[in-house]
């Protein structure tokens, strides 16, 4: 079966789209900024998380994607939906921050203090928090504290806020907290597989592997904190003293 082939019709209506976005990256560079700085200004938080990253899309992977959409819908049968008055609406990760923390029950303490965040500066939540995997322990987790989970059939594992400065504002942009177990997967899949899926059945299968392996690792690394956590309070009466909680469950800046 041949691939579906867009008229240069819809063709130049992406180019604009994109153009568009190109004009407006400042905007996005400035969300980002502050974000950042908001970040960096939660002294919990930064008790918290392991690293920070940022990037604003790069507009010919915003090309890439939206051909794919609009050839996802032809395909369905669907007229394409995004337009130029709707692109930031739509495309909500334009802006993209990445926040990586160690071992998977930090993500209580980050949400609350995110949430936080998100208040002082009147923040619009648009969706989330939406906790998106392939595991099913994981799952059943994220449920149990009160986050919607959604199943990802590329293995995926990542937790995502989409986000407005404002009710007012035309913009978004998106959060993902993951472990950094996660976040190795994740580089070698967007590397291997974005923004054109691997050929090689191989790749495809060992990142399936890959997966599996860094779930696991997660799992030894939430093992070893919750040890670490217990022994602690068993060697507070003989130590006459609290022990230090930077050990227990919160990770500082090295």
């Amino acid at each position: 079966m041949k691939s579906l082939i867009l008229p240069a019709k819809e063709l130049r209506a992406i180019d604009k789209m994109v153009a568009h976005f190109v004009e407006n990256i400042p905007k996005f560079e400035s969300l980002l900024s502050s974000w950042n700085s908001m970040i960096s200004s939660s002294k919990e938080l930064q008790k918290l998380i392991h690293t920070t990253k940022g990037r604003v899309k790069d507009p010919t992977h915003l090309r890439d994607k939206l051909i794919r959409k609009f050839i996802e819908a032809k395909t369905a049968g669907h007229a394409p939906d995004y337009t130029l008055d709707n692109l930031f609406q739509r495309v909500n990760d334009l802006a993209g921050l990445r926040i990586i923390h160690l071992h998977t029950r930090q993500i209580e303490g980050i949400h609350r203090e995110l949430l936080g965040i998100f208040d002082e500066y009147r923040w619009v939540v648009k969706e989330g928090p939406i906790a998106k995997t392939w595991d099913i322990e994981n799952r059943a987790y994220f449920k149990s504290i009160g986050f919607d989970p959604e199943e990802s059939d590329s293995l995926y594992t990542s937790v995502h806020y989409v986000l407005q400065p404002n009710s007012k504002s035309e913009l978004t942009c998106e959060i993902q907290v993951r472990t950094l177990m996660e976040e190795v997967w994740g580089e070698v899949d967007h590397t291997i597989n974005y923004p054109k899926k691997s050929e090689l059945l191989a790749c495809r299968e060992q990142i399936k592997v890959l997966a599996r392996m860094t779930s696991s690792c997660s799992r030894l690394v939430d093992s070893i904190f919750l040890s670490d956590s217990e022994g602690a309070k068993s060697l507070l009466p003989a130590a006459g003293k609290k022990r230090s909680t930077a050990r227990t469950g919160t990770i500082g800046k090295a």
